[in-house]
């Protein structure tokens, strides 16, 4: 696995030759590992001189000067302008803007929910004719993009609004390489290896596991996330799309055992470091710290491709901690899902200009400017997986290619009251002592409140 992290700096140094002299593009096309046939087919396809994009958008900061930097080449390709402004509050912002009539040409969109609102309402334009299929061709998992980006219109008909960028990966179990290289313990392929492994660890006098569902006011969402993993891995995608929707009501069988099997881990006191009754109180920031205690506190901890901001100081990731893909179940033939997140532009003004920005962003050029910068994933097969800038990110990268379905989390998609209220309460009692049964009976009464 280290190899890993000795390619991603031999691509760090490619690149740092490949620096545009103006310092504005970073990278001087025609250079480097990138795929710029796709830009010169742009290139040659549209003379956009004096046409401008409007985009808005949640990037703001760091993030901002990336896209702006990605951005720049379509105007160098095309002659285009491209004007893009980052809000914090933008979920606001672009819907006062799109019922005034003042919309930009295109809003990115953190999720798919505000999306499919807009989309209901007449505010959005659908894709060209012909999208949806060169996704399902071009994603790795083609068909969950479409279907995470095809919304009913002012019609109630269904139709394809949001072509996904950007992707956050959240199906990884972090380790310690010297832990597991002492104790002799093998990376599990499936779920089943899995729970063999945990038994092990705890046969052999240690502790699987580090759990923690500590987060202020939002204590629970952790939990959330390991049932919305155990719905992927045990019931096929159309069961967690109805649950998201409450088609599949909350309290369904199918729903608590996914809860159940995320209590087989955190409600065993030999699994968990601290036993099950610290895991509600223990902070999620400071869950995975028994990683890399000598000797280890806990050797297994699940949690989203962030969670090494939280990892002690000095930490190296390939050397003191990496990650695998949370496996699936080898007997259920559901395939590899993986949960994350995303963010997927779609049209509020359209034009000529808008369409052709929209075919540069299916172009692989434009997720590997973006990759070669770090902090992003995506699920674009055609990408170069040599553009990553880091070792890490082509790791989780290989995770979404080799994926077969790709939800968001469910939390996000529900309604307010119940993914950001119930659902993190219910999780804190389940994992406290209360049946799962119960639990997600009280979820559902609070759902049927809303509907």
């Amino acid at each position: 696995m280290k190899a890993r992290f000795y390619a991603g700096a031999a691509a760090l140094a490619l690149f740092a030759g490949t620096a545009h002299a103006d310092g504005h593009q970073p990278f001087a096309v025609g250079e480097g590992a990138f795929n710029w046939d796709s830009y010169n087919q742009i290139a040659d396809a549209y003379d956009l001189s004096g046409q401008t994009v409007e985009i808005t958008g949640p990037w703001t900061g760091d993030e901002k000067a990336k896209a702006d930097k990605v951005f720049s080449y379509f105007t160098s390709a095309t002659g285009a302008t491209v004007n893009y402004s980052g809000s914090d509050s933008f979920e606001q912002d672009i819907v006062i803007s799109a019922r005034s009539g003042s919309a930009p040409n295109l809003a990115v969109f953190p999720q798919p929910g505000l999306a499919a609102d807009m989309a209901s309402q007449g505010l959005l334009t659908p894709l060209a004719d012909g999208t949806a299929d060169w996704v399902r061709d071009n994603y790795a998992a083609g068909q969950s993009w479409v279907d995470l980006g095809t919304y009913a219109d002012q019609n109630g008909e269904d139709q394809m609004f949001g072509l996904f960028y950007r992707v956050d990966l959240k199906s990884l179990v972090w380790y310690s390489p010297e832990a597991f290289d002492e104790a002799g313990y093998d990376i599990p392929e499936t779920m089943e290896e899995l729970k063999d492994l945990t038994d092990l660890i705890v046969e052999e006098g240690g502790t699987p596991w580090c759990i923690g569902l500590g987060s202020g006011a939002a204590t629970g969402w952790p939990a959330t996330d390991w049932v919305e993993e155990m719905m992927l891995r045990t019931q096929a995608p159309e069961d967690y799309d109805a649950w998201v929707t409450n088609e599949m009501k909350f309290d369904d069988p199918k729903v608590i055992a996914a809860i159940e099997e995320f209590g087989a881990f955190a409600r065993n006191d030999a699994y968990v470091d601290g036993g099950a009754s610290a895991v509600a109180n223990t902070d999620f920031r400071d869950s995975p710290t028994g990683l890399f205690s000598i000797p280890p506190k806990c050797y297994l901890h699940r949690q989203a491709s962030f969670i090494p901001a939280f990892f002690p100081e000095g930490t190296e990731l390939g050397e003191d901690a990496d990650f695998f893909y949370f496996p699936a179940f080898a007997d259920k033939d559901l395939g590899k899902p993986v949960l994350g997140a995303g963010t997927l532009f779609a049209i509020t003004n359209p034009s000529e200009a808008t369409t052709a920005f929209l075919e540069f962003m299916k172009a692989p050029i434009a997720h590997e400017l973006w990759m070669a910068q770090g902090g992003f994933l995506t699920a674009h097969a055609g990408v170069n997986p040599e553009t990553y800038v880091e070792d890490s990110l082509r790791a989780q990268g290989d995770i979404l290619r080799n994926a077969t379905t790709f939800r968001f989390d469910a939390s996000d998609l529900m309604p307010g009251e119940i993914g950001a209220g119930a659902f993190w309460t219910g999780m804190v009692d389940y994992t406290t002592g209360a049946s799962a049964e119960d639990v997600a009976k009280g979820i559902q009464e609070r759902w049927d409140t809303i509907q």
